[in-house]
């Protein structure tokens, strides 16, 4: 089941035991269509989507991904997705800080 989910491109399904045995199966919330519903702009929406792909980024990615960013723009659009609870801020200090998708808020059943 998990191997034929993630060849869907969906999340694995959760197994519990719940009077006996059950699996719940998730799906991606993180549309285009979702995200342009929130508000966000064109950026914000392809960091999402590189979040998607690639599992995380740094400000350093989000400003080569979308090109003719200043580094400024770049952390308020991150900071802006962060307070919105898209993404998740992972680190310390200027190197290590990356974002991730907040698993929070990635599936709904």
């Amino acid at each position: 089941m998990c191997k034929a989910c993630s060849k869907a491109g969906l999340p694995e399904p959760q197994f519990e035991e719940y009077q006996g045995f059950r699996v719940i199966f998730m799906k991606d919330i993180y549309t285009e269509e979702y995200l342009n519903k929130l508000g966000l702009n064109e950026r914000q929406i392809k960091a999402v989507m590189y979040v998607k792909e690639k599992g995380r980024i740094t400000n350093k990615e989000y400003q080569q991904l979308i090109k003719n960013i200043s580094r400024i723009t770049a952390t308020r659009d991150l900071t802006d997705l962060t307070i919105k609870g898209i993404l998740k801020m992972i680190g310390t200090g200027k190197r290590q800080i990356h974002y991730e998708l907040n698993d929070a808020k990635v599936m709904q059943k």
